[in-house]
C-alpha cells in the first residue's frame, strides 16, 4: 500500500490489511479520520491479493467517539458533509473486516465497531452507546446495526441506559465474537482475519455480499432518520448539559428542554 495518511497506518501481513488507527490515547474520530479509513477500505476493495482486513488502534481506547467535550459540534456538518453520513461510506466496503477492541468502544466508537464483520476483544474492552447520556440522538447508524447484531431489546437497554457492557458480556451478547486476553487482542484478530482470508476470494466475497445485501442502503437511510433527530436534540439545553456533565463524571442536571 503506497498511500500515506495523517491519522491512520495502513499496511498489510500478506493478504490481510491493516488499519491502525493513530490517535492515542482515545482516537476520538472526525470527517478527516472517518473519510481516511474509508479511502482505506476501498483502496484494499481494489487490491487484489487483499482478501480480509483488520481495524485496530494505538493507545487506550479503540475508540471513543467524537470529542464533545473539547469540540462540542464535532458531528455537526464539517466542510459540507455531516460526519455520519461520511461514515456511510464504511458500510460499502466488499470485504470482511475485524475489529480489535482493545479497550473503550464508544458512542460513535461503537458505531465504528459494529460497522465491521466481526469483532475480537478481551475482558477490559467497553462497549457504550452513550448519546442519551450525552443529551441527544444516537447516530452512526447504531439504530439499524446494533439491534441487527444483539436483538432489540438489548440494544434498547443500551440507548436507554448508555450503561457500558463488558467484554465478557459483549461476546455472551453477540456484540463480539472473541474473547482473549488484553495482549492478545490484535493477535486475535489477525489469526480471524487470515482464517477468513484461506478461503476461496471469489466465493468469499459473492457470499459476503449476499449476507450483507441491503445492508449499507438500510444503514444510510437509518444515518438519515438518525441525524433529523441529532439535529434538534443537539440544540437543546440538555445537550450542553450532558456535554458538561460527561466531561465532569456526574450525572446530567436535565431540564427537558
Amino acid at each position: 500500500m503506497s498511500a500515506t495518511y495523517k491519522d491512520i497506518g495502513v499496511s498489510n501481513e500478506g493478504p490481510v490489511g491493516i488499519v491502525e488507527i493513530q490517535r492515542p490515547p482515545h482516537n476520538f474520530f472526525d470527517n478527516s479520520l472517518i473519510n481516511q479509513i474509508a479511502d482505506a477500505f476501498e483502496a484494499f476493495d481494489r487490491e487484489p491479493g487483499i482478501r480480509s482486513y483488520v481495524l485496530c488502534a494505538q493507545g487506550k481506547s479503540f475508540c471513543a467517539g467524537a470529542d464533545f467535550a473539547n469540540r462540542p459540534q464535532t458531528g455537526a456538518a464539517e466542510s459540507g458533509k455531516h460526519l455520519y453520513k461520511e461514515a456511510t461510506r464504511l458500510f460499502r466496503a466488499k470485504k470482511p473486516s475485524v475489529a480489535a477492541i482493545q479497550g473503550p468502544a464508544i458512542g460513535g466508537g461503537l458505531g465504528l465497531a459494529v460497522m465491521a464483520d466481526f469483532r475480537v476483544t478481551c475482558a477490559e474492552g467497553r462497549f457504550a452507546a452513550n448519546f442519551t447520556r450525552l443529551g441527544f440522538h444516537p447516530g452512526f447508524s447504531l439504530t439499524y446495526t446494533l439491534p441487527r447484531l444483539i436483538g432489540q431489546q438489548r440494544a434498547n437497554l443500551m440507548f436507554y441506559t448508555g450503561r457500558r457492557i463488558g467484554g465478557e458480556q459483549a461476546v455472551e451478547w453477540g456484540l463480539a465474537d472473541v474473547l482473549v486476553p488484553l495482549a492478545d487482542v490484535r493477535k486475535g484478530a489477525m489469526e480471524l482475519a487470515q482464517e477468513i482470508a484461506e478461503s476461496a476470494p471469489l466465493a468469499l466475497l459473492s457470499t459476503r455480499e449476499t449476507m450483507r445485501r441491503g445492508f449499507a442502503d438500510a444503514a444510510e437511510v437509518a444515518t438519515e432518520r438518525e441525524l433529523t433527530e441529532q439535529d434538534w436534540t443537539r440544540k437543546t439545553e440538555d445537550f450542553k448539559e450532558g456535554v458538561k456533565s460527561y466531561a465532569e463524571k456526574r450525572p446530567g442536571n436535565w431540564k427537558g428542554r
